[in-house]
């Protein structure tokens, strides 16, 4: 546990259970596993382990799921893959120098620190003390890292879960690369929501500040002949017994992959609009939406594609919530769209709101798109109506799976396809 009183020192309250218990039965996480929170407070500081641990409240209780999902982050490959998604670090990067005025001389918590090069882009940017928090044990590697840079009297780095490690000071700014496939995979902002509840100073800023969820319908003729057609010849041989296995095995869960704007049959739709100083955990719990979608060509359709941007804001936008409603029909290259209508929102400042996106027209990052894919197309008509609803619920079996419930009609045909992103 830091406290403000004491001499400067970096540290990880190291907790091996949380790594030994972890079973392979439990998460796998997004990019291949997923640490971000731990077990306990930690710190690494010249006197050796703290393992205090604050009893004032009690957070939520470490599952063993948790602790499978952190141990999985303490992977290097994990680290590199991210690292290397030029899009996402630089635009953090970017964001953190374009926010500089908010940092420096300010207290930084770094949710989900990693390797810690968020939290030493903050400390380069100025920032008076960065607490760099992560459940894996990867922060003993960042603690290294910090060392080898010289940034030992800034950055303080925490192993421990943010719901139990304690900071002894109010914090000015958080920032967290906290997304998941389809955004919400993994259930991670709920650890930003608690840092920002216990620590963020009324006035702080949060990075990112806002994140949208997006959906529309897809055609993918490619990737349904590759998985599925391929099985109607086979050297000259008739296998086509193997098709209702085959489209289980390729469509049954959420599938992970890049595909371009052509595959897009529609303008997209707003899922859900995340305000990361006013979302709530019990928000997140469960999310429904109802889309309608007129498509825009004829063509089959395959099935729906999800996406996410995230945006930097600074106070001065946040405040005034940052948008405004612009006429119908005006189109500008920083427009999103408002659920159950027709009207695009834009950007009352977008040379101010730096935007991190995974659109399929930009460029490609590592989260990709998640593709929901149906066992058989559906051939629709230029102007025909798409329509249904989408519910997103954290499972109960683990609550950093993803339970989706997709209701879908068109041609007067209704269907619906349950799956679990895992």
């Amino acid at each position: 546990m830091y406290s403000t009183n004491s001499s400067y020192g970096n540290g990880y309250l190291q907790h091996h259970s949380a790594s030994t218990s972890a079973s392979a039965s439990a998460s796998a996480g997004r990019r291949g596993g997923g640490s971000r929170r731990g077990r306990r407070s930690s710190r690494i500081g010249g006197d050796g382990l703290d393992s205090r641990v604050c009893e004032q409240s009690k957070p939520p209780r470490c599952t063993e799921f948790d602790m499978a999902y952190f141990q999985s982050y303490s992977h290097v490959g994990i680290h590199e893959e991210m690292i290397k998604d030029r899009v996402r670090t630089e635009t953090y990067r970017a964001a953190i120098m374009q926010n500089q005025h908010f940092i420096a001389g300010k207290v930084v918590v770094d949710v989900g620190c990693g390797t810690g090069i968020l939290s030493i882009f903050c400390a380069l940017a100025g920032a008076k003390r960065v607490y760099a928090i992560d459940a894996s044990e990867i922060a003993v590697q960042a603690n290294e890292v910090v060392k080898a840079n010289n940034l030992s009297d800034k950055v303080i780095v925490l192993l421990g879960r943010v719901e139990d490690v304690e900071i002894e000071e109010e914090v000015d700014v958080i920032i967290s690369e906290w997304m998941g496939y389809m955004l919400l995979y993994e259930s991670m902002l709920g650890s930003v929501i608690t840092a920002r509840d216990r620590w963020l100073k009324p006035g702080g800023i949060i990075l990112p500040s806002h994140a949208t969820l997006y959906m529309a319908p897809v055609t993918h003729p490619d990737r349904y002949g590759e998985s599925i057609d391929f099985w109607r010849n086979v050297y000259g041989i008739d296998m086509s017994p193997m098709l209702p296995l085959a489209k289980q095995c390729a469509f049954e869960e959420p599938s992970v992959e890049t595909i371009t704007g052509e595959n897009i049959l529609t303008w997209p739709y707003v899922v859900k609009y995340v305000d990361c100083y006013t979302v709530t955990i019990q928000e997140l719990e469960s999310i429904t939406a109802r889309y309608r979608f007129t498509s825009m060509m004829r063509a089959p359709l395959h099935g729906f594609a999800f996406w996410f941007d995230v945006e930097f804001c600074g106070p001065a936008i946040f405040q005034n919530n940052g948008y405004a409603l612009s006429p119908p029909g005006s189109v500008t290259s920083s427009d999103t769209y408002s659920p159950g209508s027709g009207q695009k929102k834009k950007r009352i400042k977008s040379n101010e709101a730096l935007v991190l996106s995974t659109a399929p027209e930009d460029p490609p990052t590592h989260w990709q798109q998640t593709l929901l894919y149906f066992y058989d197309p559906i051939e629709v008509q230029q102007d025909q109506i798409i329509e249904g609803s989408i519910t997103l619920t954290q499972s109960k079996e683990n609550p950093r799976f993803l339970n989706i419930h997709l209701e879908y009609s068109s041609g007067g045909r209704s269907f619906v396809k349950e799956s679990v992103m895992r």
